[in-house]
């Protein structure tokens, strides 16, 4: 439990990271009711606070905390609602610690309130409670597209609903969510327990969701605006294109995209033993890469029973990832082999991979992203023994939708340009938002630039 001055906070039980690094449960078990209220009781409810301009979508923090600590969860998740149509997913993914609880103002003296897991505590309560967010206006019959049913097209759907709009929800794959149901693993977000709720409560607002629609081949946006009806479309696409680093053995037998493994993995169901998805198991495997993405693909191949390796060309100081993430993949014994860079792919003669030849590196001068640059020491090449390697370098949009919408303005990224106010793009009536503006990003700012996007939406057709 917390300290008697609130200084420390109450901590979260997991489950134990030998037992966890061989099963595909949820490593965080998250609040008791007991310990959920005692850690709002830690909130100093500020008048200016500073947590919820912290926060891409702006939720009432102290509101929902507050009634938290009353025991008034119904009025707690309604408070959280208002804002998030997503919170037992934010609750699990979102980076909490350089954003909300960042901003605590318990975080100066000791530890800042635990946020995210509150707003975890809440939703899981109400999802078994049966309580559904609240419906806020009748139909105002204008039609609304969203392409892509990911965390900035739910957010933008369930804002549009709630205003009364009738929004149709183009999913491309055979299950909607988006990189909640692709790209997370099970073990940090739960697809029957967490994020298909989430979806439902979004259907429940009178969203429709059409999956196996590739926005691009099955129907274009221009269609959709000149025979369908539509007043206005919000992409929401994401970036699903993967990167390579184009080094000498890239073709090989066992080099996969994290987007591909995590894919196979998490939408596919390739780690149940039923599964009729094939997925190489190889007994080494060597990750390239140091976010986020980086650490779900090691810590799956380690589930699957491989001796892992996270292979990233900084310092531990630089590594994108999560603390959070990093710390959970070190506790399960994932190795990382940092300061290190590939420079090429080894294989035999069948082109099966049997190693990868690095290169140490050190840190120079800052360059444009304001990290030090990572410089190649002479002399310094080795070969790391691996029989697979699974590229997490990050993903750019498919430039699909793109090419195929008139007048839809891109940038050399292949990125969608629209303003950051609403999502505003070259294409009248169409806003655009997410992982498709930014590149590859996080939930919450894919949710941010949905729920931007709704009001730019809701402005637009108003106004015409």
């Amino acid at each position: 439990m917390a300290d008697a001055n609130g200084f420390v906070r109450v901590p979260i039980s997991e489950q134990e990271p030998l037992v966890r690094a061989k099963n595909f449960d949820e490593v965080c078990l998250g609040y008791t009711e007991e310990e959920a209220v005692v850690e709002a009781a830690r909130c100093l409810n500020c008048k200016n606070p500073r947590c919820v301009s912290g926060c891409p979508v702006n939720i009432n923090i102290p509101g929902f905390v507050t009634a938290l600590k009353e025991k008034d969860f119904k009025k707690s998740y309604e408070i959280l609602t208002e804002s998030s149509s997503l919170p037992a997913v934010c609750g699990r993914v979102c980076p909490q610690e350089t954003q909300c609880e960042a901003q605590c103002i318990r975080g100066i003296k000791g530890d800042a309130v635990s946020i995210g897991k509150l707003e975890r505590y809440v939703a899981d309560r109400a999802r078994e409670e049966g309580t559904r967010m609240k419906v806020s206006a009748p139909s105002n019959g204008h039609k609304v597209a969203v392409v892509g049913s990911g965390p900035a097209g739910l957010t933008c759907a369930g804002d549009l609903a709630k205003l009364g709009y009738e929004v149709t929800i183009f999913e491309a794959l055979h299950e909607a969510g988006g990189v909640l149901t692709y790209g997370i693993p099970e073990f940090r977000l739960p697809k029957e327990k967490v994020v298909a709720p989430e979806v439902e409560n979004v259907k429940a607002l009178g969203v429709k969701i059409e999956t196996n629609v590739v926005i691009g081949k099955s129907v274009t946006i221009d269609e959709l605006m000149e025979n369908e009806g539509f007043e206005a479309v919000f992409i929401g696409s994401g970036a699903g294109l993967p990167m390579f680093m184009k080094i000498p053995g890239e073709n090989a037998k066992g080099v996969f995209s994290a987007n591909e493994y995590l894919t196979r993995n998490n939408l596919m169901k390739a780690f149940k033993s039923d599964s009729d998805t094939p997925i190489f198991r190889p007994s080494k495997v060597a990750v390239v890469g140091g976010g986020n993405v980086a650490m779900d693909a090691a810590r799956t191949a380690l589930r699957l029973g491989a001796e892992v390796s996270i292979v990233y060309r900084r310092s531990e100081a630089e590594l994108p990832a999560r603390a959070e993430e990093v710390e959970h993949a070190k506790e399960e014994g994932i190795k990382f082999e940092l300061l290190t860079n590939p420079v090429e792919i080894l294989t035999d003669d069948d082109n099966n991979v049997t190693g990868m030849k690095c290169v140490r590196m050190e840190l120079g001068e800052p360059d444009a992203s304001g990290r030090r640059r990572p410089v190649a020491i002479e002399g310094s090449e080795f070969d790391l023994p691996t029989d697979a390697v699974i590229m997490a370098l990050g993903t750019s949009p498919n430039p699909l939708i793109a090419s195929t919408t008139k007048g839809l303005e891109t940038n050399k990224w292949k990125c969608i340009v629209a303003d950051e106010e609403f999502g505003k793009t070259s294409k009248e009536g169409v806003f655009a938002g997410g992982d498709a503006v930014t590149g590859a990003a996080t939930v919450i700012l894919a949710m941010g630039a949905g729920k931007a996007a709704a009001k730019g939406i809701d402005e637009y057709i108003k106004s015409k």
